[in-house]
């Protein structure tokens, strides 16, 4: 039992104490293009083939049609 709990403590990718924090000018390029990617994944589930569209014809309503309805956007 004290062999398992030294050879954990021991281990060097496992922070115990006095961990570094990552830093915030690391994380924010990070979570801009994680929003921006959601703001676009939104985008194409709830307004495209509707009013405003990039695309001509159904085809991407068609691809996010299933998605549109489980998320609650209604399309028809």
């Amino acid at each position: 039992m004290m062999a398992s709990a030294a050879s954990i403590l021991d281990d060097r990718f496992i922070p115990i104490g006095g961990a570094n924090a990552i830093p915030v000018g690391d994380i924010v390029p990070w979570a801009v293009l994680g929003i921006l990617i959601a703001i676009l994944f939104l985008y194409f589930v709830s307004t495209e083939q509707g009013a405003v569209s990039l695309f001509d014809g159904m085809y991407v309503h068609e691809f996010v049609h299933d998605g549109r309805h489980l998320l609650g956007f209604p399309c028809h």
